[in-house]
């Protein structure tokens, strides 16, 4: 079912791309409620939209037939946020947002996968954490920059999705006693994200009952514009064969930086050899 949901919503991107006509920086789209192509618990998609609606990036909403399914396109502006992140001198990569609903759907693989947490690294307003929470796993944001903390804390009222402000490479992870949990790296890796990547991994793997006990999850690129590494994994090879961890499963969802491209994103999920 995650397959298809994901397939589903490439389509629909797809779809809204080529009839969009605003000149919004950042724009997405939720369905209204839950239908063939998307068989989503409806407070399910309730809470994804009280994030939207509630979320100060986004300054606009209407309702949009895309296809067969009804939607309601999110329109927004997230430059003050990006300058905010880039100003931290050890952040390892700039706020740049996937979609809500492609948050929903990678968290829904990570709870599939059986993991009990999801850690949520270089977090920028929360997203994938709250979505992490409605499915009812223990979930973790950790972001450098303050003002998308307060933002997250903002975000985080009807479910606490633990907004942690520090640098993900520092933060004591041993204090929060995880059993199985799973990473999602905020980043490509040629753009901070591998840089990002390698500090966490050797955080965590400094920890033992953690070393072989975790998932991570990469978001990579196919554009041959990034494509600079001699072990592909769109761009992630070189990081995974070198921390001795293997490809479960490449989910393709979009982004915002995707919106314009004809390839989405793909979130490479993988785990200890």
């Amino acid at each position: 079912m995650i397959e298809n949901l994901a397939k589903n919503l490439v389509e629909l991107k797809k779809e809204f791309a080529k009839s969009y006509d605003g000149k919004s920086q950042i724009k997405e789209v939720i369905p209204k409620s839950k239908s063939k192509p998307f068989p989503i618990i409806d407070s399910h998609l309730e809470l994804l939209h009280q994030f939207a609606a509630k979320n100060p990036i986004y300054y606009n909403f209407f309702e949009k037939k895309i296809g067969s399914v009804d939607c309601i396109v999110y329109e927004g502006d997230i430059n003050r946020f990006w300058l905010s992140s880039i100003q931290h001198s050890s952040s390892k990569a700039p706020f740049s947002p996937t979609w809500i609903m492609s948050g929903y759907i990678a968290a829904l693989f990570a709870e599939e996968l059986g993991y009990s947490e999801v850690i949520d690294i270089g977090s920028g307003d929360g997203r994938i954490a709250f979505c992490a929470k409605i499915l009812d796993m223990e979930s973790y944001s950790i972001e450098i920059d303050e003002m998308l903390v307060d933002l997250q804390k903002l975000l985080s009222d009807n479910l606490d999705f633990h907004p942690y402000c520090s640098d993900a490479v520092k933060f004591d992870y041993d204090s929060l006693n995880f059993k199985h949990p799973i990473f999602f790296i905020g980043g490509l890796a040629q753009m901070g994200g591998a840089a990002l990547a390698e500090g966490v991994l050797q955080k965590i793997n400094s920890i033992s009952y953690l070393e072989n006990n975790s998932g991570w999850v990469f978001a990579g690129t196919f554009s041959q514009k990034y494509a600079s590494d001699p072990k592909n994994e769109a761009g992630w090879g070189t990081v995974i064969e070198k921390n001795n961890l293997k490809s479960i499963r490449t989910i393709c969802l979009p982004t915002a930086w995707t919106f314009n491209e004809s390839d989405p994103t793909p979130y490479i999920f993988s785990q200890s050899i």
